[in-house]
């Protein structure tokens, strides 16, 4: 026998009850796990708190040999839309602790996490309008609602579109189309994603998850071990782009903040982009 025992993983009814403040959880018997993001039980409000609470989240799920298949998804009628009213005071009070703690380490392990530390199949549904939908686009799978949109608002706040999203949108929209929606602030309609192939399929958001369960019950019908490893061939393309330009990226974010002496995000320049987007507007300069 060893000298050592195993370590226990983290349990299920613990860390559901850890994060309950961020995520709402639950779990099928067969390990089919439903995570959906939330603020005060509604869309999620950006904030460094729930922020650094993502790459936890993924941590804890990924170390439980029970999950099987991972839905991640948002609440509400949004996905993220607003920020947190007092999100981001921490961060101005402290800008040069929090200008590496949020805009560098958080950041950075959320992305890393999404693709390395959870080895089960993720299925990401996008359940409506919002930005950092880079969460869902870089699942393994992604469906989202008929009437998502999905945009980045970083350079229209004057901040550097570098932690994580430009790897999402290189990776899924190539070179030109990354760099336009990047420095224009392009508002992608569902229609739009799924032609691009940053989407898998678009429903009405309220087929949303029993669609998301459907394509879990396909996925479960293999072997546990044949899921994995093919999680494992198909997360490689995200890897590449974790390894090539995650890092840099959010360094010449971290750079610029500190540089203007501003923080990463702020309740009032997020609300000014998304007022324009919710007039229906394409681009932040029509």
């Amino acid at each position: 026998m060893s000298l050592n025992n195993f370590i226990s993983p983290p349990k299920f009814a613990e860390y559901k009850e850890r994060f309950k403040d961020f995520y709402k959880m639950e779990r099928r018997p067969d390990g089919v796990i439903l995570v959906q993001a939330h603020t005060k039980g509604g869309p999620i409000q950006l904030s460094v708190e729930n922020h650094r609470s993502v790459g936890q989240m993924f941590k804890a799920v990924g170390a439980d040999p029970e999950n099987e298949i991972l839905i991640f998804t948002g609440s509400g009628d949004e996905f993220m839309m607003d920020a947190d009213p007092e999100g981001f005071k921490i961060e101005a009070d402290d800008l040069d602790y929090w200008a590496y703690e949020y805009a560098y380490k958080d950041g950075r392990i959320n992305v890393s996490s999404l693709v390395n530390d959870l080895e089960i199949p993720t299925i990401g549904v996008i359940n409506g309008p919002g930005f950092h939908t880079e969460m869902c686009l870089m699942c393994d799978i992604t469906i989202c609602s008929e009437d998502t949109i999905i945009y980045d608002l970083h350079y229209d706040i004057g901040s550097v579109p570098g932690d994580g999203i430009h790897s999402c949108f290189q990776e899924l929209l190539g070179v030109k189309r990354a760099a336009y929606a990047l420095l224009t602030g392009q508002a992608i309609d569902a229609k739009t994603a799924l032609e691009y192939g940053m989407v898998n399929e678009v429903l009405p958001r309220a087929q949303l998850l029993d669609r998301a369960y459907k394509i879990a019950d396909h996925i479960i019908t293999q072997p546990r071990t044949t899921r994995r490893m093919t999680t494992q061939i198909v997360r490689r393309p995200w890897r590449r782009q974790i390894t090539d330009s995650l890092d840099g990226g959010f360094a010449m974010q971290m750079f610029a903040h500190l540089a203007k002496n501003a923080p990463a995000h702020g309740r009032k320049h997020i609300g000014d982009v998304v007022a324009y987007v919710r007039k229906g507007k394409r681009n932040n300069f029509d």
